[in-house]
């Protein structure tokens, strides 16, 4: 589905700012000293959730003060706007998981369908340890009671979110802030 981009710049214009950039970046600092305590000397592995996950990767990649590597996976539920059950892989990670500690960082745990099937996966390929990063949470009852993120940055209250990663119909994910659609 193609959107009509002064549709995108009215979107924008009647949003409502959920986050600004100092509460997103104050988020990230907390995120990454968490992660650090944990992991910081387990020789671990960034796994970078594609395309979402690419900022909130980018940014806490670079807070984080011991060695890490970074590779990168892309699955997606999302054809456009609509998500589905089946997880389609476009590309799994290039290092081998196999023994590894693994943080896996995308932008939001909404209903977490993605993000459990590739935990999943990581645990399927032997994986060593398994986290999983998240700017955002939203807040609902829809998740698996089961599923938490290791690291959640903000909780945020249940609509539709763009900005730092996420994205209005595959746009305004180069926002410096959290929006949401206005209601």
């Amino acid at each position: 589905m193609s959107i009509d981009t002064d549709k995108v710049q009215e979107v924008l214009e009647a949003a409502d700012q959920l986050c600004t950039q100092e509460q997103v970046e104050t988020a990230l600092d907390r995120m990454a000293a968490d992660i650090g305590q944990v992991i910081s000397d387990r020789n671990p592995l960034l796994l970078c959730v594609m395309t979402g996950g690419l900022i909130v990767s980018s940014e806490l990649f670079t807070r984080l003060r011991f060695p890490v590597q970074l590779d990168y996976l892309h699955a997606t539920r999302y054809q456009g706007t609509r998500g589905g059950k089946a997880l389609k892989w476009i590309t799994r990670p290039s290092q081998d998981l196999k023994g590894r500690t693994l943080l896996v960082v995308d932008d939001i745990l909404d209903e977490g369908l993605t993000l459990a099937a590739i935990l999943d996966y990581c645990h399927e390929q032997g994986a060593g340890a398994v986290y999983s990063a998240v700017l955002v949470e939203k807040i609902h009852g829809r998740k698996p009671d089961d599923l938490k993120a290791d690291f959640v940055g903000l909780q945020v209250e249940d609509r539709y979110l763009f900005g730092y990663g996420m994205d209005y119909h595959g746009y305004l994910r180069n926002l410096k802030g959290i929006y949401a659609v206005a209601e």
